[in-house]
This record gives structure tokens, C-alpha cells and sequence, in this order.
């Protein structure tokens, strides 16, 4: 696991000297990423430099030093990742007479390895592995990038300047690129519109003007002759899933659950290969857990777990994970940490987000992350699970009730949601509190009067895709908020694909993996933990994994209500079911609370009118409204006021 920079093009070169000064300076900014190592590499004459940062995890010796050229000397490389399956390919490449002689053991020499072989292209498509990676190729005189199959590693490029002096610049972060003099640190006015929706920036789209990310699956090719970069897909998640449903595994669901379990425990067993010590993090659901049992099969001795807790109850799994860690014997390790430590943390995040990032479980996840970093160098996480075996409740909810819905008539549905928001969120909640004391703990009515308002917009909705777009929408009309805001097209509005064969409930899936798996998930857990110098594993997301799940029938995912059904039985062979039943929690903290409480003089700052007319990206009358109601407790608008905040904090620090 590392980061990169890297720039090309430009005016005239200033030397080889000059060049690494730059490089420094770019890939300073991104330590963290890569704390043991250094190394830098230009061609003046050619105008492209490469400087990269590495957390050695495999083979930590020279022999693993970065930038590396490959045996032919016609590609020079920056990576970050991990190839898992590396040693097979170096097998391949000897067995066809193709490999070079090893200079160490490292994955960057084997995919350089592969490049000579199999080109570039046919190397990645051969890869399982985690990565981003830009390639110098000095025959043909240009530069190409990549980033693995569903995102886990980020990559952002984009020209800055004009003219002679426009420069392509691209590294793992925006804050190494923001150094180069000719980066315009222009904001991109659709893209906050697109935070304030979702608490996160989608792909293509960056924070900045000019600077795109590059999707998941995909390559990007540029040069001075064709400066206008190309990108395409070598692996598509959408073909993937249409393929999946339409050749679906029609074994029994024995057989099934016997390979699902096979192939997660290949993938758990390659990505626990590692030359420095490894752990995995713990919440004591079923995702984690899953994962935690497979290490611990394959591991001689007690895998270091590790769990943050809370002390208000509803935020805490510790608990829970305490009990599946003794019962597995694994080496647990527990920290319960106070509303004053995980406040602290806030500080630091638009530094660790490096644009705008609004989702509030980034404060566990850093902190879980400190947690592991303080044992090992490696830690497995439980993501994806929800995503490929429908786990979020909102699968669930959609497949009982969106098709008797959908089935009444629009006039009759606006009716009911105009009589739903009618009646007050106060008054729902206070009906709530009637009925709370009569029901079971584990059937909590929290927040109805919000439940219930965003439960009206949903009722509205023409279509599934329209009814997903609400469920997953913080500020439903983000454009009005900003100042000349605008929404580009997105994966969700504009550009949806079609996913020809896929029901309703694997279309929210598939939406769910190509959008908020890789730009909200996977981006929360990669900034967190390379803060503290962590990587971060996800079998789940063994792209091998990911198309035997789309393979399966929907029944082996949700069954008689259950969500998840076939990966829970891979589970329970290793955890009794009475240690993982009990209702779905989310990963966060309380922020709603806080707000009202220790963080409000820092909200307040942030939020003050005059400011925001100063700064002019807002216009505040509806987020002073909003403010106003969730201090009084009349609304909880924690998620939209804790997207402005995100940003506030984050342009401050610009």
C-alpha cells in the first residue's frame, strides 16, 4: 500500500534536479500513504516525472523500491495496491519461458513483468488484486493509468494551465497535486451540488475544476500527440451483474453456500499473505464476522481483532463483537472511546478527506483504524457484504412494499404523502413516544417524524429509479442550495444504466456497488486508515467473489425476510446464530446530539449568515432554516447540516 504523484507535459524542464524537487514537494503531502520509502524518476527531455511514497507490505527490501522499471526497460512504474495473486502470475510467466530474472519478490515487479509478456491491459485482466498505478511506457511515448475493478484504490488526474504551460498532473490525492504551480484550485460548482446529495462526490467528478477521477475498472491513456485522454473499461460492473442474472447458478443452495464459502476462503487466505503483521477489524455483524472466521480457520494462531465501542447503547456493537471474538479465540482488542476522543477527530478531516467528505461513520472508521494501527500494519474488513448479498434495509423495505405502491394510482399516492407531511415531525414523534413503551427494544420507533417525511417522498416517487435517487438523497434539490449550482450527470440521474434482466431490488444492488460502494464506502475506509499508514483488505471484493454473488438466484440473498441468507450460512457453520441475529446497526456516532450540544459554537461559526454570503457558494436562508429547527429539536437535519459543515471545514482549510 502506497501513493504516487506525477506530472507530464508542461513548458520546458528544469533539469532532473528541479523536476525531483517538485516531486518531493507533491508526494510530501502524501506520507502517511507511504512512511517507509521514497523515490523519485523523471525523463527531462520526454517532460514526465513519477514520485512515490511506499508502506512496505511485501517484500519491504530495495528490491521493492519505487519508481521501478521493468526487465525491458520500456516501462517505469508507480503503484499502490496489492497484486494477491501475483505469485501465480510470476508461476505463468515462467512456465511460457516469458519472466524476467527476479530481481525480489514484490507485486510491482510481476505486474511489470506481465506488462513485457501480456501488454498492459492483459496483465490487469489476469490481476485480483486491489490497485491504482500510473506507467510510463518510453517506447511509445506515453502515459497510461489504471485502477482496479470496483475502486478500493484512488487515482486523480487532470490538465492544469494553458497553453505550452498546461501540465497533466495525477497522483493518489488532490492535496499532492494542489502543489504543482499550475494547479488553478478552481471549485467545481456541480460537484458540491453533488455532495450536498449524496455526503460524497461521485466518479468522474472531483472538488476541483479540471481534475477527474478515474472510474473503477477502467485505464486512461495520454500523450503530448493525443493529449486528450482516452479512457476505457477493461472490466465492466454492469455487464458483470446482466451477465450474473442471466446465467445464474442453478446448483442447489447447498451447493451454493459450499462455494461461496470455497471461494471467500481462497480470497481471505491470499489476501492474508503479508511480511508485516495483519489483523482485521471487528464490529461483530455478520459481514466482519464472516471474514474474522475464515481468517482464523486458516491462521495457526489467534488473529488480532480489533472493535471500537460506545457508551450509549445505540451506537455500540462492541458488545457483540466481544462475544463472536471469544467465541472464534481470536487475539480482541477493545476500545471504548468517549464523545470527547471521537470529536477530536473532526479536526483532522478535511486534511484526511482531502475534498469535501460527509459521511459521519468516517469518525469510527479513523478511529477503529488508530486502533488497529497501533498492532498491525494490514487489517481485512468486512465491506461489501451489504451490497453483494442485499443487507441494507432499504432492499428489504422496497421488496415488501414498492410494488404495492407502485401499483396504486400517482394522484392517490401525492394525496397520502400530502397527509403524511401534514402533521408535524414533532407530532409523529410524539405519537411514537406513545407507542415506543409497548414495543419490543429491539422495534424502536426513533425519529418517526423524520422517518415518516422522508417515507412521503418516497410515496411520490414514478419510479424505482426515481424512488432509489430519494432513498439515497440528503438535500433533494442541491442546485438551490449553491450558488449557480447545478447537477451533472451522474450513474443516478442522467446516465443510469440499463441493467437488462436485473428486478428491482438487484438493480438498487447494482446502482448501490458501481456508485456508493466505491465513492462513499471504500473512499471512507481508504482516507481513514492510510491516515494512520493501515491498509486496508476487502475479500468480498475479490472480483471473483463479486461475480459468483451476482451469479446467485435473489432467493439465496433475501429470504423470507432475511437478507443475506446465503452468506449467513456460510457464517453460522463457524458462529452460532444466536451470537449474530438481532437488528441491523448502523457504523456511526450521534452527530444529531452533538450539534445541539458540544459542537454547536463550531457549527455556528461555520454556519453564520454573513459568512456564507461572504464566501458565496451558499445561499443560507434554507440552511440557517435548517439549523434553526434541528437546535430546537423541531427536525433532525444532522446528514444536510453535517454536508455544509464537511465542506465549510474542509474550505477553510484551502
Amino acid at each position: 500500500m502506497c501513493g504516487f504523484v506525477g506530472f507530464f507535459g508542461g513548458a520546458a524542464a528544469h533539469g532532473q534536479a528541479g523536476d525531483e524537487a517538485m516531486l518531493k514537494r507533491m508526494a510530501g503531502t502524501i506520507v502517511s500513504r507511504g512512511p517507509d520509502d521514497a523515490g523519485y524518476w523523471s525523463d527531462t527531455d520526454r517532460r514526465i516525472g513519477l514520485g512515490h511514497r511506499r508502506l512496505s507490505i511485501i517484500d519491504p527490501s530495495s528490491a521493492g523500491h519505487q519508481p521501478m522499471q521493468s526487465a525491458s526497460n520500456r516501462y517505469a512504474i508507480v503503484f499502490n495496491g496489492e497484486i494477491y495473486n501475483h505469485l501465480l502470475l510470476r508461476q505463468a510467466l515462467e512456465i511460457a519461458g516469458q519472466a524476467p530474472t527476479w530481481r525480489g519478490h514484490s507485486d510491482t515487479e510481476t505486474l511489470l513483468a506481465g506488462f513485457d509478456a501480456w501488454g498492459i491491459q492483459g496483465t490487469v485482466v489476469r490481476a485480483i488484486g486491489m490497485f491504482a498505478f500510473a506507467v510510463w511506457d518510453m517506447q511509445a511515448g506515453r502515459l497510461l493509468l489504471g485502477r482496479d475493478r470496483i475502486g478500493e484504490k484512488p487515482l486523480y488526474y487532470g490538465w492544469q494551465g494553458r497553453g505550452n504551460d498546461a501540465v497533466f498532473l495525477f497522483g493518489s490525492e488532490l492535496k499532492a497535486l494542489r502543489v504543482h504551480p499550475a494547479f488553478e484550485n478552481t471549485i467545481n460548482r456541480g460537484a458540491l451540488s453533488l455532495q450536498l446529495r449524496h455526503n460524497y462526490i461521485p466518479a468522474p467528478y472531483s472538488i476541483y475544476d479540471g481534475i477527474a477521477k478515474l472510474p473503477s475498472g477502467s485505464l486512461l491513456v495520454v500523450s503530448l500527440q493525443q493529449p486528450e485522454p482516452k479512457v476505457w473499461s477493461y472490466w465492466s460492473g454492469v455487464q458483470m451483474a446482466e451477465s450474473g442474472v442471466a446465467n445464474p447458478f442453478t446448483g442447489s443452495a447447498d451447493q451454493a453456500v459450499d462455494m461461496l464459502e470455497d471461494l471467500l476462503r481462497d480470497a481471505v487466505r491470499q489476501q492474508m499473505v503479508a511480511d508485516v503483521p495483519l489483523g482485521a477489524f471487528l464490529s461483530g455483524g455478520v459481514d466482519s464476522s464472516t471474514v474474522v472466521a475464515l481468517m482464523q480457520m486458516q491462521s495457526s494462531r489467534p488473529v488480532k481483532t480489533f472493535t471500537i465501542g460506545f457508551h450509549e447503547d445505540e451506537y455500540n456493537e462492541a458488545v457483540h463483537a466481544k462475544a463472536v471474538a471469544k467465541h472464534l479465540g481470536t487475539e480482541h482488542t477493545e476500545l471504548y472511546v468517549t464523545a470527547e476522543q471521537a470529536m477530536a477527530v473532526i479536526p483532522r478531516l478535511p486534511t484526511l478527506y482531502d475534498e469535501p467528505f460527509s459521511d459521519s461513520s468516517q469518525i469510527p472508521t479513523f478511529l477503529v483504524s488508530q486502533l488497529a494501527k497501533q498492532h498491525v500494519t494490514v487489517s481485512l474488513s468486512g465491506d461489501a457484504g451489504d451490497e453483494l448479498f442485499c443487507g441494507y434495509n432499504r432492499y428489504h423495505l422496497t421488496a415488501s412494499h414498492w410494488n404495492k405502491v407502485a401499483s396504486a394510482p400517482m394522484a392517490l399516492r401525492r394525496m397520502a404523502a400530502k397527509v403524511l407531511t401534514s402533521i408535524s415531525p414533532q407530532s409523529w414523534n410524539r405519537m411514537a413516544g406513545v407507542v415506543n413503551g409497548l414495543l419490543p427494544r429491539s422495534l424502536p420507533f426513533a425519529n418517526m417524524g423524520d422517518k415518516v417525511h422522508r417515507g412521503a417522498g418516497a410515496l411520490a416517487s414514478k419510479s424505482l429509479d426515481a424512488l432509489y435517487l430519494n432513498l439515497v438523497s440528503h438535500w433533494h434539490d442541491p442546485a438551490s442550495v449553491v450558488i449557480c449550482g447545478y447537477e451533472p450527470s451522474t450513474l443516478l440521474a442522467g446516465e443510469t444504466p440499463h441493467l437488462a434482466g436485473l428486478d428491482d431490488i438487484q438493480r438498487m444492488m447494482a446502482l448501490d456497488m458501481l456508485t456508493y460502494l466505491p465513492d462513499d464506502i471504500l473512499t471512507k475506509v481508504d482516507r481513514a486508515a492510510m491516515g494512520v499508514s493501515l491498509e486496508t483488505r476487502v475479500p468480498f471484493l475479490d472480483h471473483r467473489v463479486v461475480e459468483l454473488a451476482w451469479s446467485l438466484p435473489q432467493s439465496m440473498k433475501l429470504r423470507d425476510g432475511q437478507t443475506k441468507w446465503a452468506l449467513r450460512q456460510v457464517l453460522y457453520r463457524h458462529v452460532p446464530k444466536a451470537l449474530i441475529e438481532r437488528p441491523k446497526m448502523g457504523f456511526g456516532v450521534p452527530i444529531g446530539a452533538w450539534l445541539r450540544g458540544p459542537l454547536r459554537d463550531w457549527a455556528e461559526s461555520l454556519l453564520d449568515e454573513a459568512r456564507l454570503r461572504n464566501e458565496g457558494f451558499f445561499h443560507p436562508p434554507q440552511i440557517r432554516s435548517k439549523w434553526k429547527e434541528h437546535l430546537s429539536g423541531e427536525r433532525n437535519w444532522q446528514y444536510q447540516l453535517w454536508d455544509v459543515l464537511m465542506f465549510q471545514a474542509w474550505l477553510e482549510k484551502q
